[in-house]
């Protein structure tokens, strides 16, 4: 059942401690993943395949709203963590409040940071502690025209 990759803070890094016991590389990236679309499914299959293992740092809805505004998320945290589970190519789900991930990132210890290329090296947030650890940091190509915040739009405006 996939609401079994969904896991705690500690069930996570308990789990990247023993994929890197056995040798497997780790991807981490994070978002708030509101309205699946298809830039979602073709960035984080993109993820995945830079390591052995993906695991996403998924904005709890407090923190999505914070960073969204009041109307959003759209869809709640459950059923975004269980959207995401649903993804072959995503191993754990983990949810985190802070304003950024990186707390998130200084504990689960990943081998390559992942963002979209919407970023820079400099402006990923736990770039420096995964670049000081030996670990590397990548940005994905992102699919133009996929948006949430711009499919809502589209939305609003059809009506």
């Amino acid at each position: 059942m996939t609401e079994t990759k969904i896991l705690t803070r500690q069930q996570a890094v308990d789990q990247v401690a023993r994929w890197h016991h056995d040798g497997l590389k780790v991807v981490f990236t994070n978002g708030c993943f509101d309205i699946v679309h298809l830039g979602h499914i073709d960035y984080l299959e993109k993820a995945r395949h830079l390591g052995d293992k993906l695991v996403l740092g998924l904005n709890t809805d407090a923190s999505v709203s914070r960073i969204k505004g009041p109307l959003r998320p759209v869809v709640n945290e459950y059923a975004r963590a269980r959207l995401m589970a649903a993804l072959s190519f995503v191993d754990v789900v983990t949810l985190f409040d802070e304003p950024t991930p990186k707390e998130l990132i200084e504990t689960v210890r990943p081998d390559i940071l992942v963002k979209g290329d919407d970023y820079t090296v400099d402006n990923i947030v736990g770039a420096d502690f995964v670049l000081a650890n030996g670990g590397s940091v990548q940005t994905i190509s992102l699919v133009k025209g996929y948006s949430t915040t711009a499919l809502i739009e589209r939305i609003k405006n059809s009506f």
